[in-house]
């Protein structure tokens, strides 16, 4: 179990519990620290003018709300803004926007009651998921509609999966014993008014991301191994020159993969040290960029990748709602922390480079499939009767609709503010549909990695040097072949393609980090 206290929960914590299923606790004293802010503002409250407390909401926060009306107004605000359309956002997202909002509203500055912190905690440990849509948030008072079918859920009149079935709260309550959130102050618009649902969907951005790039560097260890590459594009010499710490490490981590591979040549052994006759060289001198540049294209994808960590859990420690309650300082302040832009510059930097990636990887597949391009495999990886049989070549044009379709999605939705709210909100982060959007990309990331899997292992098998391999690499041909036979007669392959895509997701060979 993982003691969640008032303190910064890290990345890599968040990930225990969002992928390796660690039940959750909360600490006593930070319970405490939660009912001592909702006390403070309770009292507080009763004898000024506190936004979403004795005031409306956006706009209209010029009228006052009569004292019998409080509660019902937290009502109102829940059910009034549960106007999500579009697919439901998968239930490990959900569960990750239900543990980032968790940890913002134990950091006790919202002045809420314990009792929402703890129906929160009940949620993620027994894995009731509410039903969320990805459309509807704008990112800048927080991710208002996303949070809105959250809270509807707490308060009994939402909807929920439950071990992969849908429910109605009530239900699922019944069954589990659970009792709805019953609101006692702001309840609605803390739960509401703050960026959990795209710092959610980021942590497993995040995660997914930092595997592709892993695997990138493998895959292109491998391929490096079969067209019998030089060594000194990736040598530490070369590398340490340029002054990028993502380059240096990319390098160092493709070095890593070949340190045993028989396949790598030494130029000094082959350009150097022996004289050379003829005046047009049969073998290349150097390799294409998309083998040869790998350091310097996915260097700054990682750089970009470690920052984008650092901005993530900064905001998923940060206290993002509005307003924020400061029992120390017996005041309360008026801001804007719900605001979603760190989040969604990140989600677009982060969909950028995963889309340079999947191009990285299309062109690297097009150079294997193509015979005379690389000079040394056969048409499409194909193993089989030329003219007869087809190979890869079917699989493609799937990549390469899947990597179009990655580059129009990069278009940044940071830039995309549109006021609305009255012109109150009149301007806006995007930051969950671009969190929603780095999904897909990254979803289909995975899909062209497959397929440029499937056609590396095709290439070991062809040149028959699987003992040749380095060890980390013959251990991911092995893997790919445990979740795809050799392809030698024409059979669909659709479904040997979402097989390697599931392997690459659930698996990361940590080559970088």
């Amino acid at each position: 179990m993982i003691t969640i206290v008032e303190r910064h929960l890290s990345v890599d914590e968040a990930e225990s519990i969002l992928f390796g299923n660690e039940k959750m606790g909360i600490d006593a004293a930070t319970l405490s620290k939660v009912e001592e802010c909702f006390s403070f503002l309770k009292d507080f409250s009763k004898r000024k003018v506190i936004y979403g407390i004795n005031t409306g909401f956006g706009p209209m926060a010029q009228y006052k709300v009569d004292d019998a009306q409080q509660l019902q107004l937290q009502y109102n605000l829940i059910r009034s803004h549960a106007t999500g359309s579009g697919s439901p956002l998968d239930d490990l997202q959900v569960r990750s926007m239900m543990l980032a909002r968790l940890n913002t509203l134990l950091k006790a500055k919202s002045g809420i009651h314990p009792s929402v912190v703890l129906l929160i905690r009940d949620f993620i440990n027994k894995e009731i998921y509410p039903i969320i849509y990805a459309h509807g948030g704008v990112g800048a008072s927080g991710d208002l509609v996303q949070l809105a079918h959250f809270a509807l859920a707490l308060i009994g009149e939402g909807e929920v999966r439950y071990k992969g079935k849908s429910y109605k709260d009530n239900e699922i309550f019944d069954h589990l014993g659970i009792t709805p959130l019953k609101v006692h102050l702001r309840e609605g618009l803390a739960l509401m008014n703050g960026t959990s649902c795209m710092t959610g969907i980021g942590l497993i951005n995040l995660n997914r991301s930092r595997k592709l790039v892993n695997w990138s560097v493998l895959m292109t260890a491998l391929l490096t191994e079969m067209v019998e590459a030089y060594d000194d594009h990736f040598s530490d010499e070369l590398n340490r020159v340029k002054l990028h710490k993502g380059q240096m490490e990319v390098a160092r981590a493709l070095s890593y993969c070949l340190r045993d591979s028989k396949l790598i040549r030494k130029r000094a052994d082959h350009l150097y040290d022996q004289e050379k006759e003829e005046q047009i060289f049969e073998d290349k001198v150097q390799e294409y960029y998309s083998i040869r540049c790998l350091p310097q294209i996915l260097g700054p994808i990682w750089d970009s990748f470690l920052y984008s960590k650092e901005i993530i859990e900064n905001e998923l420690n940060s206290v993002n709602d509005n307003p924020v309650i400061d029992v120390e300082a017996g005041n309360v302040y008026h801001g804007g922390n719900f605001h979603g832009d760190y989040v969604a510059l990140e989600m677009d930097k982060l969909r950028i480079t995963m889309t340079k990636l999947t191009m990285l990887a299309e062109r690297q597949l097009n150079f294997m499939l193509h015979s005379k391009l690389n000079g040394k495999f056969p048409p499409f990886a194909n193993l089989g009767t030329l003219g007869t049989n087809y190979g890869l070549q079917g699989a493609q044009f799937t990549a390469t609709s899947t990597t179009a379709e990655n580059q129009m999605l990069s278009n940044p939705m940071y830039i995309h503010s549109i006021p609305n709210n009255n012109d109150n909100q009149d301007i806006v982060s995007m930051g969950t549909n671009s969190a929603v959007m780095t999904a897909k990309v990254i979803e289909n990331a995975f899909e062209v990695l497959a397929i440029h899997s499937m056609t590396l292992v095709q290439l070991v098998d062809y040149k028959k040097v699987e003992k040749e391999l380095s060890s980390i690499t013959s251990e991911f041909y092995q893997s790919i072949r445990e979740n795809v036979p050799t392809i030698v007669s024409d059979k669909p392959l659709y479904r040997r393609i979402a097989n390697v895509k599931r392997f690459l997701m659930e698996n990361n060979p940590k080559v970088i980090g």
